[in-house]
């Protein structure tokens, strides 16, 4: 599955459009995360395990995402977004977002 955030494929030609197709996960910070991350706060800079949380989470949004648009008979999303929110100050909501279409190599 080809994802771009671009709205077109350089060489590709869309021949459909299915619509939106979405992945969303939500993701809780687990206490020895949030203590570990609250030390390292105090002295500033890069917190790798949120870090490594957010990395994740937009992994497995991608993924559904194009789970959604594969059920559609897609084989590419264009305009490919990510939305981030906060949950309850405890969550992390990661929603990917884009345009299931069907693509062929472009004439020419």
């Amino acid at each position: 599955m080809l994802v771009s955030t671009m709205n077109d494929i350089p060489g590709q030609e869309i021949v459909q459009v299915f619509g939106e197709v979405a992945g969303l996960t939500v993701r809780s910070r687990s206490i020895g995360t949030n203590i570990g991350a609250s030390f390292r706060s105090l002295g500033g800079g890069e917190i790798p395990e949120y870090t490594q949380l957010l990395y994740q989470s937009r992994h497995e949004a991608i993924m559904r995402m194009c789970q959604h648009a594969m059920a559609f008979g897609a084989n590419a999303i264009v305009a490919m977004r990510f939305d981030c929110n906060e949950i309850a100050g405890t969550m992390s909501e990661v929603a990917a977002y884009g345009t299931a279409v069907r693509t062929k190599p472009a004439q020419g």
